[in-house]
């Protein structure tokens, strides 16, 4: 459900002219979220500058979750992600950009024709393949 919004939402204040991009669009996004204990519907809250129809705000917000699931499914297929236990400081951040860091010298190294999981391995079974991987 997209609800596209001219005139704003309570709390939400629209910029003074000259103080950077001006508010054209604000969207209420219903996200069905499934977790264990069943089907939950939570709001999220999205604006724009762009003045754009309803349908292209829509692809627009569906394009980000859908290049924010697919890169969440490879890091937690590739590095296991999901299983991390680091919870305190600044752990869980600081090994969060090491995976994405790492992520993308995989997905940019294309000497091997396998996928980032295998290039991964391949890392750490051979060092000249791992140098190749970190000088590019």
């Amino acid at each position: 459900m997209l609800d596209h919004h001219r005139d704003g939402l309570p709390g939400l204040h629209q910029p003074s002219p000259g103080n950077g991009p001006q508010l054209k669009a604000a969207i209420k996004w219903s996200a069905i979220v499934r977790p264990q204990a069943g089907a939950i519907s939570q709001p999220r809250y999205y604006i724009s500058s762009l003045p754009a129809p309803a349908g292209q705000l829509l692809a627009a917000v569906r394009s980000h979750w859908s290049i924010e699931n697919s890169l969440h499914w490879t890091l937690d297929v590739t590095f296991r992600e999901d299983q991390c236990r680091v919870r305190k400081d600044h752990g869980p951040q600081n090994l969060a950009t090491l995976r994405q860091i790492s992520h993308n010298l995989l997905k940019n190294e294309n000497s091997l024709k396998v996928g980032i999981q295998g290039k991964r391995l391949n890392a750490g079974w051979r060092e000249d393949y791992l140098l190749k991987v970190l000088l590019g």
